[in-house]
């Protein structure tokens, strides 16, 4: 088998298919949970603290200044506030990805719990060796 064929029965088999789907919805929802994250949470934690950006946050190590030759010379900080944005993002996905994977989950146990109402149970092995046994005798 060819590498080409090969790679046309990857793409085919569907998984690929459906994890490219669920790759462009990610980043979809990943913007729409920014979007809440910088639009609305923490706008007013902002407010609740006086107003501050949180992105804004640092702590600084050594102050903006100018030097002898009038040059100026950038502050070093240490900027945590951004961070703590990023991280809020990543909680929110993540708690809304395990609310969104309970869900399925759930209705994946009962759609399969109706499945396996709707079809018989199958007889157990005890059961199979009976039957086998009843059949040899009656041939023999």
């Amino acid at each position: 088998m060819g590498m080409v064929s090969e790679f046309k029965e990857f793409i085919a088999r569907g998984n690929v298919i459906d994890l490219a789907v669920g790759v462009v919805i990610g980043a979809a929802f990943g913007k729409i949970v920014t979007a809440l994250v910088d639009g609305i949470v923490m706008p007013a934690v902002g407010h609740l603290t006086g107003g501050v950006d949180v992105s804004d946050w640092k702590y600084v190590l050594s102050p903006a200044s100018v030097d002898a030759a009038g040059a100026e010379i950038a502050e070093v900080a240490i900027r945590y506030g951004a961070f703590i944005q990023t991280l809020v993002d990543f909680v929110l996905i993540a708690f809304v990805i395990f609310l969104f994977i309970k869900g399925y989950n759930r209705l994946k146990k009962s759609a399969e719990a109706e499945a396996e109402a709707a079809a018989p149970a199958e007889p157990s092995e005890d059961v199979l060796l009976l039957r086998e046994i009843r059949d040899s005798l009656k041939r023999g």
